[in-house]
Parts: C-alpha cells; structure tokens; sequence
C-alpha cells in the first residue's frame, strides 16, 4: 500500500507543482519587462530586484497553489484512468475511498501551505513591498516619467523632461516644471539638469542645476520676475494614493489577526468590508479541499479524455468557483448575507457537489452516468437513401493533397490543446487582474458595467500575449505525445518525414503570426486605449494629459510648449494662451507669449493672437517687451488639427500610426530609440509565434518518453528564457545601448536560429 500511495501521489504532485508554477509564470509574464527596465537603468539595486520579485510571490501563490491542487488531481488521476491503471486498482480490490485517502494527504498537505500563506506571508509580503515601494518612490518616479510626455501626476505641477535616465536618483535632463496653482499665470522653473531625491516623507526634492524662474503677475503683466541660479532645490509632493488614515491601511496588508481586531471598531458597512476580507483569507486556501472533493471522482471518471480532460475540467471549475467566490462577496457586501456566508459561499457550493459526487463514486461510477446519459440524449438514427459515396474533395497546395487524414490528425489535437491552453490562461488572467483591483472598485464604487467593460478591453491583450506561449505549449504537447505512443515511429516507417508531420502545425502558426500582426494593426490599439482610460478611472488616478484629446499642454512643431485654459476645436479658438519658445541646444526660454485669446487665421495659416503680451530674452535679460492687440508670430504655425491629436502611448497605435509620431518627434530633434524599438516590436512579437513552433517540434522530440508533462516542464522553461532575454535586450535597446532592429528582433533570431539548427539534425 506504501507503494500504492506514494505512486499516485507522485502522479498527482508532479502535475501539481508544474500547473502551479505555470499559473504563477503567467502571472509574472506582465511584470518581467519592467523589473528587467530597471535593472538595466541601475534605477534599483539588485538585492531591491530580488527582494521585489520575491514579495509578489505570495499574493501570486494565493491564487495558483488552490488551482494547481486541481489541475494536479484532474490530470493525474486522469492519466491514471485513461491508460487503464484505475481499473486495474479497482480490479484488485482497492475501492475509491482508497484513492479518497491517498489525495486527501496530498490536499490537506497545500491546504495547510495556503493557508500559512495567505494568512501569515501574504499580508507581511504585502507590508514589506510596500516598504519598498516607499523607500524606492524616487526611482519609480523617475521611471514613470517618460520622456517628451507631460506628467500631471504631481499636486498642482506639470513636468516635462526632454529626457530621463533613472538611476540610484532620478536624473532628468532638459527639464520644464510648471507650477500651476494658479492657472491663468503658471510659474516656469527650467533647468539644463536635476535629479530627484526622497528622504522616505511624502516629499520629493528636485536639485536643480544650471536654470532660471520665470514669474508673473496677470494683473500687472508689466512686471516680470527672473530667477537665475546654478543649484536650487525645489520640495515637491510626490503621487499621492487615495487618501487613507493609518488605520485603514491597505486591507492587504494589516495582519490578519490585526484585521479582525480593527473591523469590530468600525461601522457597519466598513466592517462589513474588512470581515470579508478577513474570512476570504481563510476561505481561498480551503478551496484545495473543495475543490479536490470535486475533482478526484472527476479525475476518476476521465476514462477517455485523459489529460485533455483534465485540464478542461480545470478551466471550468476554477471559473465556476470565482465567479460563485464573486458573488458570495457582493452579496456580503450589499449586506444581504453575513461577511462569513459570502466569503464561504463559493467552498460551501462546490463542498456540497464535491459531497455528491464522491457519493456516486462507489455506488454508480461517473463514466457509466455519463454514458446513460449521453446515450438518452443522442438522437435516434434515420433510415437515409443509401448513395454512393462521393470522393472528398480536398484543396490543393503546390499540387500536393492537403490537408490529408495525417494533418486532420495531428491539427485536431494541436487545435484542441491550443485552445485549451489559452482559455486557460485568459481565465488566469481576468481572475487575478479581477482580484487585484477589487479592493479598488470597492473603495472608488466603480459601476459593475465599467469593471465588464474593461475586461472586454483587456482580453485582447492577454490573447496578444498568451498566443505564442499557447502555441509553444500545445505544439510541445502534440507531439511529445505522438512520440510517447511510437506514432512517430510508425509514421516514419510508411516513409513520411517528420518534417511532413510539422507541416500542417508550422502552416498554421505562420497563419498566426500574421493574424496577431493584423489583430495589432487593426483592433488593439483602440482597446489598449480604451482599457488604459477605464483602468485610470477604476484606480482613481488623474486623467493623463496623453490621454485626453482636451489636454492643455502640447509640445509644438518648433521647439515650443504650448499652454491653454480652453480650447475649441470646431472654432478653432483658444482662450488664456501662454507660448514658451526655447532654444533647443541649451534649453532656455527665448520667447514667452501670452494672449488672452488666439484664432486660426487659414488665409495667413497662422494664429493671431489677440490682447497680450510678448517678451524676448537673452539668459537672465529682457530684450524687448510689448503689448499688442492683434499678433502673429512666424513660428507659432502649427495648424488646429494638431491640438486635436491625441498623444498616445505605443501599444495605443499600430505600426503606421507610430511611424508617424517617431517622424514628428524627430523633427524636433528628440530621442525616439524607445519608441524605435517599439515600432520594430510591432513586427518583431507577432513573428515569434512562428518561431515557437519551429523551436519547439524538435524539443517535444527530445522529451517524447515523458508525454505530456514533459512537453509542458519544456514549454516552461524555454518561456522563461525566452521571456527573460526578450526583455532584457529591449531594456537594452530602450538606452540605446543595442540598435532598435537588433533589440527588437534578436529573440526571434535567436531562437529562430536554434529551432532551425535542431529541427535539420532531427533523423527524419
């Protein structure tokens, strides 16, 4: 019986601990180009790198250690039952509740695990990071700050750096500070170079070398005031997060014994939301119970359907028990059952029909209800006319039969685990994102129609990144299974090359490595920006200037900064103008220009300029100052159409679109390596779906005796390279410290180059 019990439990562990670590590599896939960012710009140290990747573990393993229970039981008891060792056991003498016992240790054993970790390391992760997340707020803002973008998230200024490199302290270089308390007469700080530092308060100091203040009065605009100076030091408050008292930290934070202590001191509706929490912190990690109840008569009956099965179960079953999880909680909170019922609700469903179906386990086996009930429901065959068979047509390919019963047989079941898969992970993804701004949309009261909205707008993304993970790991799969059965053998006996098998398989993943490069073209970038606003708004942050097609701060054509109270587009007016006009070498304010209103005049193509003034300066003098009525300026040209256009990020436009904003950019003569790498990116990613395809048919070669797991630890691991590398050589492109070509496309030429190598020394 030892035997016995340590051999399924190897079975049901190994799959276990490959879907955790699986889930939870997704999870980090989102977070592993920005760390990599900063590692490459030394913006952090490496032990804050580590300790950073190591704090977001636990909240990660809240979710995956209860999902990879299920996928471990599903899919190892079904490989059990698929080859016939279930009904060996069973033939033996050994009943289900055998096998009831034996996965019982294994259940409690990550039961216990999940519960040390949500209730004990996940809350004192969670304190830790955001430790260092204060202690490295000066780095992060000086990441957060793009270059050539106007940042608003400052109380009452706007910055604008022609460029930043984040560093032990945020260097900016090139650096326009607009204090704009009061908003008809901003007051302009500019300086050649500053670095900001932090000494952990909610300040942020900026020290300031070699720049100027320039000052007005708009009642008295003959009165100017300039400031130069080699070093100042400028306080500033730094983002601020919602406004929260130091007892009502962030809930994910405060110990949970802390927790419990501090809701019985608050009133009803906060106390409400605080138990919940407090329950769901002891309900997510008994889900591996419920959810084993329910899975080892499911894994059990999955006589057929394998490891497929399994993993389709698991999909289902992890939504299902959310989306119950989710309801139990806004019930909760509504008030309309007690904080425990709603946090329990999803545990006490899923116990209740995992109850049930370890009952029928013994008395009626699932695979024979399964099989009365299929065999109730299919409809009753009908005497058709018997007729000659038709020859099935088939299209041809360089007049070579395709597809033939080989590729039907092969695509069916890549097609199969390619879905599969990739349902999964977009499952993963929506839940965990789901999960990790509710605390948000609690606190904001974010409508539920805006939470579904912006999951519509972010499932096209997931899709974008998951495919050419999902296609290596079903390719993996297929044919590490084909080998595992000798088909290869057998099909390699008949004469077919193994190349002919890859065919169908690498025909399709070139189709969709085209597809995911239309689907950017096309569709992505308005989700992208419409899913960037909604999270905006879920979090409570400020709108973005580069978001807003209103904004009132525009960089122009000619080495200018445009600033406007009001803006009609359909008028082509503006109201309370300011026009500051640099010389571009050494970044002084040459020209400032105010108007208390400006139109568009298309005879002249320019802006007149109406009740102002005008000053010219040479460094800290005042060359010329007058007042005028009506003013043109001759390089104050830049028609209406260019304050309607949006400012947008790179993932918010396709490849077009961005090739135009590198050219405007450049005509300033500004630094678009980032957005260089971008845009080659844009072509770059779609293309490694083919890659994978290609890289991973040999490799399923190499592993085929192990099957399925095997194929899957393999897509891991290559995932993790692959990942690691593609975004440390755009961290090093995005310094320009790697061409934008070479940083862009390197991955795929790599491993491109290693596929090829593997695939032409396969003995075909």
């Amino acid at each position: 019986m030892r035997i016995l019990t340590r051999y399924i439990l190897h079975e049901v562990l190994a799959h276990a601990a490959l879907g955790a670590a699986l889930f939870t590599f997704v999870l980090f896939m989102r977070d592993v180009g920005r760390i990599l960012e900063l590692v490459v710009r030394n913006s952090a140290p490496l032990p804050s790198i580590a300790e950073v990747f190591l704090l977001t573990l636990p909240s990660a393993l809240s979710f995956t250690i209860p999902m990879g229970v299920l996928v471990g039981i599903l899919i190892g008891l079904g490989r059990l039952a698929a080859d016939s060792e279930v009904t060996a056991m069973r033939a033996g003498g050994i009943g289900a509740t055998t096998f009831i016992s034996i996965v019982a240790i294994f259940a409690v054993s990550a039961w216990l695990l999940a519960s040390l970790n949500t209730a004990v390391v996940a809350p004192r992760a969670s304190a830790a990071l955001a430790e260092l997340e204060d202690r490295l707020k000066t780095s992060e803002a000086a990441y957060a700050v793009q270059p050539r973008v106007f940042y608003e998230n400052i109380p009452n200024h706007v910055l604008y750096v022609q460029d930043a490199r984040a560093g032990d302290t945020a260097v900016w270089r090139g650096l326009f500070l607009a204090d704009v308390s009061t908003p008809s007469a901003p007051k302009i700080t500019l300086a050649a170079e500053g670095t900001a530092v932090t000494d952990g308060t909610e300040r942020i100091r900026l020290h300031l070398r070699n720049g100027a203040q320039h000052e007005t009065d708009p009642r008295r605009p003959q009165e100017y005031s300039i400031t130069n100076f080699s070093v100042s030091d400028l306080p500033l408050l730094l983002p601020q997060r919602a406004p929260q008292p130091r007892e009502n930290r962030l809930l994910a934070q405060m110990g949970t014994m802390e927790l419990f202590q501090q809701a019985q001191q608050l009133e009803e509706r906060r106390r409400r939301v605080w138990l919940i929490e407090f329950y769901r912190r002891f309900a997510l990690p008994a889900a591996c119970l419920v959810l084993a109840m329910v899975g080892i008569p499911l894994g059990l009956a999955a006589h057929k359907g394998g490891k497929s099965t399994g993993f389709v179960l698991t999909i289902i079953l992890v939504f299902l028990y959310y989306v119950v999880s989710l309801f139990g909680v806004s019930l909760a909170r509504q008030g309309t059952v007690s904080p425990a019922l709603g946090a329990w609700l999803a545990n006490l469903v899923f116990f209740a029909g995992g109850a049930v179906l370890l009952w029928r386990v013994d008395h009626q086996p699932l695979e024979l209800v399964w099989r009365s009930l299929v065999h109730r429901f299919r409809p009753k065959p009908v005497a058709a006319e018997v007729r000659p068979a038709a020859a099935p047509s088939r299209w041809r390919v360089f007049d070579l039969d395709f597809p033939q019963l080989l590729d039907t047989y092969v695509l069916r079941d890549f097609f199969a685990y390619f879905l599969l898969v990739l349902a999964g992970f977009l499952v993963l993804g929506v839940v965990f994102t789901f999960f990790e701004m509710w605390s948000d949309v609690l606190r904001n009261r974010v409508p539920v129609a805006t939470v579904a909205e912006f999951v519509v707008n972010f499932v096209p993304s997931l899709v974008y990144q998951m495919t050419p993970l999902a296609v290596l790991i079903a390719v993996l799969v297929t044919f590490a299974l084909l080998e595992r059965n000798s088909e290869i053998v057998a099909i390699k006996a008949t004469g077919i090359s193994v190349y002919r098998v890859a065919m169908p398989v690498l025909i399709f993943a070139a189709a969709l490595s085209a597809g995911l490069f239309f689907f950017d073209h096309f569709y992505l970038p308005e989700a992208n920006t419409r899913q960037d606003a909604l999270w905006n708004q879920i979090k409570g942050k400020p709108a973005q200037t580069y978001l807003r097609p209103d904004r009132k701060w525009i960089f122009g054509q000619h080495s200018s900064i445009y600033y406007y109270e009001f803006f009609d587009p359909d008028r082509f007016q503006m109201g309370g103008v300011s026009v500051f006009l640099f010389d571009p070498s050494t970044f002084e304010i040459t020209r400032r220009v105010y108007a208390a209103r400006a139109e568009w005049d298309p005879k002249l193509a320019k802006w007149l300029f109406k009740q102002g003034w005008t000053r010219a300066f040479r460094g800290a003098a005042i060359e010329e100052y007058r007042t005028f009525d009506v003013a043109t300026f001759e390089a104050l040209d830049e028609p209406p159409s260019y304050f309607r256009k949006e400012v947008k990020q790179s993932s918010e436009m396709d490849f077009r679109e961005l090739s135009s904003y590198i050219r405007d950019l450049e005509q300033s003569g500004f630094d678009v390596v980032r957005l260089r790498v971008q845009w080659h990116k844009k072509f770059a990613f779609p293309a490694i779906t083919f890659v994978m395809a290609v890289l991973a048919v040999p490799f399923a070669l190499s592993v085929g005796r192990r099957g399925a797991l095997g194929g899957v630890a393999m897509a891991l691991a290559i995932a993790v390279v692959y990942w690691v590398t593609s975004g440390l050589l755009e961290a090093v492109g995005n310094v320009n410290q790697l061409p934008p070509f070479l940083a862009a496309w390197s991955p795929d030429l790599l491993f491109g180059l290693l596929g090829g190598y593997l695939i032409l020394r396969l003995p075909t």
